[in-house]
């Protein structure tokens, strides 16, 4: 199935916020980790993440940093790694407990139909 656009948007920000709690991320670590934990159903795609990105970043709800990239691996070049900040893990909470209520109302008004 594939999901409308408006429900891809309104996840993006609360999925980055929850991958990047755990550790900080390059982008292209972060499509590859939805695509595989989703199975492919969100099937990300750098267009989707990248403004996104540049939205928590300028908002001070995640940090970026640029890190050369391990040895053996593109010698020389360097990724962006995102790192949740405390305004970031304060606005994950609060997201996620708006997530859980909005999906339970919905899901109420879905079963009642």
């Amino acid at each position: 199935m594939d999901f409308s656009n408006d429900l891809i948007r309104g996840s993006v920000v609360p999925i980055v916020l929850s991958l990047l709690k755990d550790k900080p991320m390059y982008g292209y670590e972060m499509v590859k980790v939805v695509n595989a934990r989703t199975g492919g159903k969100l099937e990300w795609k750098e267009g989707t993440l990248y403004p996104a990105l540049h939205r928590l970043a300028g908002t001070g709800l995640i940090s970026a940093k640029w890190v050369a990239a391990p040895k053996g691996e593109a010698p020389g070049r360097k990724r962006k790694y995102y790192s949740i900040t405390r305004k970031g893990l304060r606005e994950l909470a609060r997201r996620t407990e708006e997530w859980a209520q909005f999906s339970l109302a919905v899901d109420t008004m879905l079963s009642l139909g």
